[in-house]
């Protein structure tokens, strides 16, 4: 028998981008039906807070209903270490080991993996699950869903051929200025886009510093509340964004890009 036949499937699942928002947005506007289904017939999950996981699936439910009653769900967190420390460590710290999560897996249960916001494993935890499930020789099947990096990197006008994504910049004032203006002269020399985040409530004291600190010249582009109804993408020389607010606030996620 086949080595990957024997076990279950890993399907990332991914989530609305509305976690954390003022209003929801109806799943069935976001998210395929046959991601909506697959999702509905799954009963074991990785995730990276129960809570919200539930409140998922619940609305899963009133579209398709689950396979077994939420609260016969089998849902289990990532740990803490993975969210401080990250799936790979890094920093001296060593790389998380999944494999223990996934004994159902194993055992021939299908499993899913899902974030509180967009794709797993992409600007999220949830990597080191996906890796686990390689080494174990079971299939991993990526869902289709909205993934506000590329949303955001498609509609900012920038450089999609050539771009990183560098997650969060440093919160202290002093390293977040030369940060920014490390990941300026990377864009401007390479043409390569930069993408970053923050957490809403830090979204002010990051755009004043990068009003303050990028060229006039360089482009920046805002992507805040994607997929929602009051969402919009807007893309301008930081000279032009002088004159202009950050569209979002303390509450909306928002996607930095920088660029020539």
């Amino acid at each position: 028998m086949n080595q990957a036949a024997a076990k279950g499937t890993l399907y990332l699942v991914p989530a609305p981008l509305d976690f954390g928002c003022n209003g929801e947005t109806a799943l069935a506007e976001v998210l395929p039906d046959g991601t909506l289904r697959q999702a509905a017939q799954l009963t074991h999950w990785i995730c990276e807070n129960a809570k919200s996981c539930r409140a998922y699936l619940k609305r899963v439910d009133a579209l398709h209903p689950l396979a077994t009653p939420l609260q016969q769900q089998q849902i289990t967190e990532l740990p803490r270490e993975v969210h401080k420390k990250g799936d790979h460590g890094g920093k001296g710290h060593a790389s998380f080991d999944a494999r223990a999560l996934l004994a159902p897996l194993q055992a021939g249960q299908d499993m899913g993996l899902v974030s509180e916001a967009g794709m797993p494993a992409v600007a999220d935890p949830g990597s080191s699950v996906v890796r686990a499930a390689h080494d174990l020789g079971a299939r991993v099947v990526p869902l289709v869903g909205p993934v506000s990096l590329l949303l955001a990197l498609a509609a900012s006008g920038l450089n999609g051929q050539n771009f990183a994504f560098v997650g969060y910049l440093p919160q202290d004032a002093g390293e977040r200025t030369q940060r920014i203006r490390a990941l300026e002269t990377l864009a401007l020399k390479t043409g390569q886009t930069q993408l970053f985040i923050e957490t809403p409530y830090r979204n002010a004291a990051l755009w004043q510093a990068l009003l303050q600190t990028l060229q006039p010249g360089t482009r920046l582009a805002v992507a805040a509340g994607l997929t929602m109804a009051q969402g919009q993408v807007q893309s301008h020389s930081v000279r032009a964004w002088q004159q202009l607010q950050l569209p979002a606030d303390k509450h909306t996620p928002v996607v930095f890009a920088l660029g020539a």
